[in-house]
């Protein structure tokens, strides 16, 4: 059996919604970045054995994240 990751919350109580619209995944596999309809961008780690655990959760857009891309070097 498997350990199981566990997600540290960094909001409280109740986690917020994130009623995902757009994935990206990025050029070294390691990370999947989620847009959401409420306006927040979060960051994934995904694990070789493709574990997903949380990373980040981006506030302050005011409009749903329809879409991501990356920068160009």
């Amino acid at each position: 059996m498997k350990p199981s990751v566990l997600a540290v919350a960094v909001w409280g109580r109740t986690a917020p919604s994130h009623s995902i619209t757009a994935v990206m995944i990025t050029d070294d596999q390691q990370t999947i970045v989620t847009g959401s309809q409420e306006g927040q961008i979060c960051l994934w780690d995904l694990s070789s054995d493709l574990q997903i655990s949380s990373k980040e959760i981006l506030f302050g857009h005011t409009a749903s994240v329809t879409c991501l891309a990356k920068a160009r070097e």
